[in-house]
């Protein structure tokens, strides 16, 4: 059975480059009715804040990205510690001493000699006495696994066949000195005993998977299938580091941003397919297909989503916008007409809250100085509200028999006399809605 998992850390917020792994992953699952984990990478108990875990929680149940089964790596460490020790058994870990500073040392020497900036493994020579005063002057020591210094090789489902030579890759610290267990432990501890199947994340992780294929097969798993995603750029390239607050779901979501529109993008950014609208996540499943994503960074703007929102919103259905509408407080007599005249002009839901405030309240008018007199005239002719279907054919045939004025000329200083826009929908359509024409005394 495919088995997949996305595993935010709680120590922000999530933005649209963790979705994009998160999405992968759960649509990869859902096409296969397999299993997909959120698991929670909340093992450094500084910065993982329970206030974000439930943020993450919520973002994801608005995109509809349902999870089958919840894990938290901060209740998994005594299985990392039995991890720890059976690399520890097999030869496979060893502590080292150096601190930041010393290592940085370290990097620049080898930089300046022309080599690759790889720890060089001199805690290896040290012999138990060495350790024991180590540990006495400078605290526990920090983990690392001993890589064997060979090519690691897997076909990547996204990138084809990679290769790796673990002789240009420093042996990964798994645990700190101050005992937290890092990322690169725990996931491959948790990926084994949760038979995770297919993982997709983004390239900045190919590196960190050579590695790990390496650690899974110290512990006797077997590695997963990977796959590694472009990263997102802005629309003109740049990095998107310094806006990710601006994309978080979160603020998206604020913005009005519809799940599908986000979803539907974000499927079929960077793959050879077509970005169009889905209207559900089945649909969406069942058109994913990794093998159509390519390796080039992937520019996304947040621009792109709201014509997508827009027709998301343009397409619902009466009764999925009845509660929102009522909430607005539009009479329920109204209600389906006013959906059905509002429709076509909005591009998120919360555009519909200036359109009853334009039929309830009345707008500002916009009239040109050299109709002011005209829409004087025309207001004058107008009947008092409530307005029916022929309200609006039958004023302005007054108001063209006794003005003279007809086409262009005629009809749009009325629109903006009316609603304060050139643009709208059918005023036929819309005058039955308006309860107050506050330019009329002008």
């Amino acid at each position: 059975m495919t088995v997949t998992r996305f595993a935010p850390s709680p120590t922000g917020y999530l933005h649209v480059g963790n979705l994009r792994t998160a999405l992968f992953n759960h649509l990869i699952a859902r096409k296969a009715g397999g299993t997909f984990i959120l698991r929670l990478d909340d093992t450094d108990p500084e910065r993982s804040k329970p206030e974000y875990a439930d943020a993450i929680r919520e973002d994801l149940e608005w995109l509809g990205l349902t999870w089958d089964r919840e894990e938290r790596q901060s209740a998994r460490l005594e299985r990392y510690g039995e991890a720890a020790e059976k690399l520890r058994a097999a030869g496979r870990f060893y502590e080292c001493f150096e601190t930041p500073e010393e290592l940085e040392l370290k990097r620049r020497k080898q930089l300046n000699m022309g080599r690759p900036p790889v720890y060089d493994r001199s805690a290896l020579k040290l012999d138990e006495g060495e350790r024991a005063r180590l540990r006495e002057e400078r605290g526990a020591g920090h983990w690392r696994f001993l890589l064997k210094q060979e090519r690691i090789e897997w076909e990547d489902g996204i990138l084809g066949p990679l290769s790796i030579d673990a002789a240009s890759v420093s042996d990964p610290v798994l645990i700190r000195g101050d005992g937290q267990v890092l990322y690169t432990l725990a996931s491959v501890v948790d990926d084994i005993e949760m038979g995770v199947t297919d993982v997709v994340r983004g390239s900045d992780h190919v590196t960190n998977t050579a590695t790990q294929i390496q650690i899974i097969g110290a512990l006797g798993g077997t590695p997963p299938a990977f796959a590694h995603h472009s990263l997102l750029t802005g629309p003109q390239g740049e990095g998107l580091s310094k806006r990710l607050g601006a994309l978080s779901l979160r603020d998206l979501r604020a913005r009005g941003v519809e799940p599908m529109a986000l979803l539907s993008l974000l499927a079929r950014l960077g793959s050879s397919q077509p970005v169009v609208l889905f209207r559900s996540i089945d649909e969406l499943a069942e058109g994913f297909d990794m093998a159509q994503f390519g390796s080039a960074p992937t520019k996304f703007d947040e621009n792109d989503l709201f014509p997508l929102t827009r027709q998301y919103v343009q397409g619902l259905d009466f009764e999925q916008v009845r509660g929102k509408i009522l909430g607005l407080g539009v009479p329920e007599a109204q209600a389906e007409r006013f959906w059905r005249v509002a429709r076509e002009n909005i591009t998120v839901i919360e555009d519909l809250k200036g359109w009853w405030r334009l039929c309830s309240e009345g707008a500002a008018p916009e009239i040109a100085e050299e109709d002011v007199e005209f829409v004087q005239a025309a207001l004058a002719l107008l009947p008092e509200p409530p307005f029916d279907e022929n309200t609006w054919a039958d004023w302005t045939a007054r108001v063209k028999a006794e003005t003279g004025r007809k086409g262009k000329a005629l009809f749009m200083p009325l629109r903006k006399a009316l609603t304060g826009q050139a643009q709208g929908p059918d005023m036929a359509d819309l005058m039955p809605l308006l309860q107050r024409v506050p330019g009329r005394d002008a």
